[in-house]
């Protein structure tokens, strides 16, 4: 979720059910050699507690002493990125290809796990590729190494995020485990994350992507829970041409002076947010056509209004 998991929507997605936020990935590399720029993606608002900064690494060094300055921002938990597919990660034996060594990633994990006081959390995937899926033996490993709880997305590395999460992986895995597990992996609809959550026994259900085209998902999700159902519709009516209004004033807020990121990032949401409905190509085409932040939105909430007012 690297470029979307940002301030502002983090922001919004804590005001509309999700109980815990986790930022973009970071190199500890990057914050040992250029700590400014990194922390411009690691600030947080206070209205994001509980929230956990996510750094990815192969230098033990920097991982500690990301560690340590993670700590020092005051988050609430530190997140060690494992299960990354991209290629420039795992080239350099980080993301999921720190997985592929477990002895050696005990070894880094008991490290990071007594270098600070707050939890230290790892995301994971089921394995390398089919004929490698150790993630029961990693979260072992993570488990007496000290960490807190692990997220599993269930994909391997070499699926990237072609075919389906295997959830059935995911429930091994938490069968097999002494801590908290968290399960991820297309959960697009409040269906599927409660189907998911009853199934498999997870201790909770990650949303990532699902967020993006729905991003009233979570408290939607909560209220089929514990109620049984959700408001009719979402996420379409009034609910959902509010939070667009939101989403507008805290990139307005992050953004303020910065015509550009405000810019980018206004389309980025809108097209993520328009995905699937009827004429959501003319509306990315029109958002591409404007140079100023407010003509985006307010070309953006027509869309949405002529929607939802059908």
């Amino acid at each position: 979720m690297a470029g979307l998991t940002d301030t502002s929507f983090r922001r919004l997605m804590r005001r509309h059910g999700c109980p815990m936020v986790t930022s973009e990935l970071v190199s500890s590399t990057g914050m040992e050699y250029s700590f400014q720029k990194s922390l411009r993606i690691l600030a947080f608002h206070e209205e994001e507690k509980p929230v956990g900064l996510q750094i990815f690494g192969d230098n033990p060094e920097h991982m500690l002493e990301a560690l340590r300055k993670i700590e020092a921002l005051g988050a609430d938990f530190a997140d060690l990125n494992l299960g990354c597919p991209v290629q420039k990660v795992v080239r350099r034996g980080a993301g999921a290809a720190a997985c592929r060594d477990v002895p050696k990633l005990y070894a880094l994990l008991k490290q990071a796990a007594r270098a600070v006081k707050i939890p230290v959390s790892m995301k994971i995937r089921t394995g390398w590729d089919n004929d490698h899926k150790n993630a029961v033996e990693v979260v072992r490993a993570g488990a007496d190494a000290g960490i807190s709880w692990v997220a599993v997305h269930g994909r391997t590395r070499a699926q990237g995020y072609a075919g389906t999460a295997d959830w059935d992986a995911i429930g091994e895995v938490k069968a097999k485990s002494t801590i908290p597990v968290i399960g991820n992996g297309d959960v697009t609809t409040p269906e599927l994350a409660v189907e998911r959550f009853k199934t498999y026994g997870v201790d909770a259900v990650m949303i990532g992507r699902g967020a993006l085209r729905r991003p009233l998902i979570f408290e939607e999700s909560a209220a089929l829970l514990h109620d049984g159902s959700y408001a009719a519709g979402a996420p379409g009516n009034n609910s959902f041409i509010g939070l667009i209004r939101e989403h507008r004033a805290l990139i307005a807020e992050q953004h303020e002076g910065h015509l550009v990121p405000a810019m980018v990032h206004a389309r980025k949401f809108m097209s993520y947010y328009a995905t699937g409905m009827r004429g959501c190509h003319e509306l990315r085409k029109k958002l591409f056509e404007y140079d100023d932040p407010e003509l985006i939105w307010n070309e953006a909430e027509r869309f949405f209004m002529q929607i939802y007012n059908k």
